[in-house]
């Protein structure tokens, strides 16, 4: 091959060089595109799934939440239990020393002055000569009113009137506890039961607040979300001034949130919030609503 050929073919290959080094570098772009995409996609499954996670972790925090909310208004009813216990027994030994000093004190007075004088003896009649004018008085007397009968006597004496009220209110106790040990037992639809029984027999009872409560708590743990919130609205209704309506409007948002009712649940848990601020009730708000935020509302 002659020089000239040489040149020749080393200036085609320098040509060919340069026409593929386009080809190779837009080859290696479309390449670092596709790349890109795919770990756009990935970053994006990546997200979801923390997405997904988050939530799921957030509703387990705020389940776990309300059963120590639940515990401890568990543990408060039964210490204000205790304390009335408490409160009982001390009235009933004050009671009962009283009595007993009113006793004492009657039976210190019962003897008679060892000094007491004799009464006259009245003198004879017969020796005196004024037996006579002694029959005479006593046939002229009038005759003495017929004996009152024994019965009336003890009819006339104030029998003690039965304590009613103080029986009812401790049946009433009695029924209501047993109502919240089916309920501490995890006896729930036995509680339920029970509770509602409650209500139907003491409707206006000093514990029927608390019994319409724990009715919808009984529905609520075994997810009966719709029976839940009507007894929590119940409450909410018939006992305004009860001490159990934060954590019953709590629940109101609660069981809005678990039956997807997703606009009424964050009004109900706001109201929480704005009228209980700085309160356990308005904390649990605050963390279901996150959760709602982060939940797919399709």
């Amino acid at each position: 091959m002659t020089f000239s050929q040489r040149v020749l073919v080393v200036s085609a290959a320098v040509a060919l060089m340069a026409t593929a080094a386009p080809f190779a570098q837009a080859q290696d772009g479309r390449l670092s595109l596709a790349d890109r995409v795919s770990q756009l996609e990935q970053q994006h499954q990546q997200d979801a799934g923390t997405q997904s996670l988050n939530v799921e972790l957030l509703n387990r925090v705020n389940q776990l939440q309300t059963e120590v909310q639940t515990l401890r208004g568990m543990v408060e009813e039964q210490g204000h239990r205790l304390t009335e216990l408490e409160q009982r027994g001390r009235d009933q030994a004050m009671d009962f020393d009283a009595r007993l000093s009113a006793l004492e004190g009657g039976v210190a007075s019962a003897p008679t002055a060892p000094n007491a004088p004799t009464a006259p003896t009245a003198p004879d009649p017969v020796a005196s000569g004024t037996l006579g004018g002694v029959v005479g008085q006593v046939a002229n007397a009038p005759m003495p009113a017929d004996p009152v009968p024994e019965s009336t006597v003890a009819d006339s004496v104030a029998s003690p009137v039965p304590a009613v009220p103080e029986l009812d209110a401790a049946a009433e106790r009695a029924a209501y506890d047993q109502a919240f040990e089916a309920l501490k037992n995890g006896q729930y639809a036995e509680a339920a039961r029970r509770f509602q029984s409650f209500i139907d027999q003491y409707p206006n009872g000093e514990f029927a607040p608390n019994a319409q409560y724990w009715l919808g708590e009984s529905y609520y743990v075994t997810q009966n979300y719709q029976v839940a919130l009507e007894a929590f609205q119940r409450l909410l209704a018939d006992f305004p001034s009860s001490n159990k309506v934060p954590d019953a409007l709590l629940k109101v948002g609660y069981s809005q949130y678990e039956l997807k009712h997703w606009d009424e649940a964050e009004a109900t848990l706001n109201r929480v919030i704005q009228q209980f601020p700085d309160s356990t009730v308005s904390r649990l708000a605050q963390g279901r609503l996150r959760a709602l935020r982060l939940e797919n509302r399709q």
